[in-house]
């Protein structure tokens, strides 16, 4: 997915949180309402999360170094991981520290502000739902037919997702804390004050540790998508060259490593060898502009498996007992 389209949706949401930090904050200091402190800390969190998201996508794009030869591409997703910790440590854990304290201590909403917090929620509401309507379009320009929970699990590109979640999480805490305060505001028991809190803390810590979870997978290393692998291969066994061994990895959201180990005829000389080479990487690099990194192997399949040759790809186990040096060339 493209990054410009993830840039969208943040700028949207960080315009968004930082409008309604400021009112919730207001409303705090003139109720005393704990959720809208847990509110207030939450959208914090967000425009905190929202501006390392940016900056996690302007440092990928540094030019790769001696140190790092394959570029930085991944520095948006430990900016991403990152978000995950302050969501799950300044959002989630605070809200229930506030919401232990409020039960500890509870009391109601007075005085002449007591509607405050419910304009305050209200707006707040409507802003987020812009927002999250802002990062819907873009990631519907993306996802394509892929339904919205495998979209979060499988999106190479951790904006979006995240964006999602958190505005997703956003609107479903601002119930929580309307829920809260109306409660309290009708009955004077400032306990569904500290209850809509406790809940408030509980959905950012689930939110948290879904994030935490996908953007550990990209940290790890992901290969390519299904869709991609099966043009990979595509591209390699179009001209008959059949695929001995195949391996993909996400550099970064649009730069993929591809490693293969090709099937040359024994009696191949050393330019047909480099052709056969140069034409399967311009297929590759044809259908998936992303395979920025391509090492092809020529190899001699095994004898008895040319039925495995016809389809293209070679069993695994036949791909550890083939000849060959260990030497890629890269193109």
């Amino acid at each position: 997915m493209a990054s410009s389209g993830g840039n969208t949706a943040v700028i949207a949401a960080l315009a968004a949180n930082l409008t309604i930090a400021l009112f919730k904050f207001v409303a705090w200091l003139l109720t005393q309402s704990s959720s809208m402190l847990a509110e207030a800390i939450h959208s914090v969190a967000d425009s905190g999360n929202q501006v390392l998201l940016l900056v996690g996508g302007k440092r990928s794009k540094r030019q790769a170094s001696a140190e790092h030869p394959f570029g930085f591409g991944r520095e948006r997703y430990i900016y991403a991981f990152i978000v995950s910790i302050i969501l799950f440590s300044v959002g989630g854990l605070f809200a229930l520290y506030e919401a232990y304290e409020k039960f500890k201590d509870p009391h109601g909403i007075e005085g002449r502000w007591w509607w405050v917090p419910v304009a305050v929620l209200v707006g707040a509401m409507i802003a987020e739902g812009l927002s999250f309507r802002t990062a819907i379009h873009e990631s519907n320009a993306v996802r394509g037919t892929t339904g919205w929970v495998q979209f979060v699990r499988r999106a190479k590109s951790p904006e979006l997702p995240v964006i999602l979640l958190e505005d997703l999480g956003a609107l479903v805490g601002l119930f929580f804390a309307l829920l809260g305060v109306c409660l309290t505001l009708l009955t004077g028991n400032g306990i569904f004050d500290a209850l809509g809190t406790a809940m408030i803390g509980l959905l950012l810590v689930c939110i948290a540790i879904v994030l935490a979870i996908e953007t550990k997978s990209l940290l790890l290393g992901e290969s390519a998508s299904r869709e991609n692998v099966a043009r990979i291969e595509s591209a390699i066994t179009a001209s008959g060259t059949p695929i001995i061994h195949l391996k993909t990895l996400h550099l970064g959201p649009e730069e993929i490593l591809v490693a293969a180990k090709i099937g040359i005829s024994a009696g191949a000389s050393g330019e047909q060898i480099a052709s056969a080479i140069d034409e399967a990487e311009a297929g590759i690099r044809a259908a998936v502009p992303t395979a920025t990194v391509i090492y092809l192997e020529p190899d001699i399949p095994r004898s008895g498996s040319a039925a495995a040759q016809a389809t293209g790809t070679l069993p695994a186990t036949e791909s550890g007992q083939t000849t060959g040096n260990d030497g890629g060339v890269q193109q």
